[in-house]
């Protein structure tokens, strides 16, 4: 009989995956930190969020959402796009044990291919979104 359990070899062995609470919830108004000319963005789905029945779905730093631009240029606006969150105020725990928090809430917009819709990204961004996300670590001035 072999020595690997069926568990482990059935699904294979992942690596270490730190948890991030969520705090942005549905209906949140986050700013907007790319140069779309978008300036607050609606939450109204967050995208592959497995919760508990009942319970609002919410997103974390690294996450997709769907949004809404709330304020902007008109073309923007009254659609639904996709977004990333880079940016939240609640305390996100490292595996080095320090706590990081930002400001203010924010998120970039994205196209359904996963590139970034502007082409700068404003203020810092999350190292926990920007190795999710390569092409926003890309554009990124500074990553905390």
């Amino acid at each position: 009989m072999s020595t690997k359990s069926r568990a482990v070899s059935a699904k294979g062995v992942e690596e270490f995956k730190t948890y991030i609470t969520r705090s942005i919830p549905l209906n949140a108004v986050i700013t907007c930190a790319d140069n779309t000319g978008a300036k607050t963005l609606k939450v109204i789905m967050v995208t592959k969020a497995k919760t508990r029945l009942g319970r609002y779905p919410a997103a974390s730093v690294g996450d997709h959402i769907q949004c809404t631009v709330k304020r902007g240029p008109p073309d923007l606006r009254n659609q639904v796009w996709g977004a990333v969150v880079i940016r939240q105020k609640y305390a996100v725990r490292r595996v080095s044990g320090q706590r990081i928090c930002f400001e203010d809430n924010a998120a970039v917009l994205v196209t359904p291919e996963g590139e970034m819709k502007g082409t700068d990204i404003k203020g810092p961004v999350a190292s926990e979104a920007a190795e999710k996300w390569p092409r926003i670590a890309n554009l990124a001035s500074v990553v905390v």
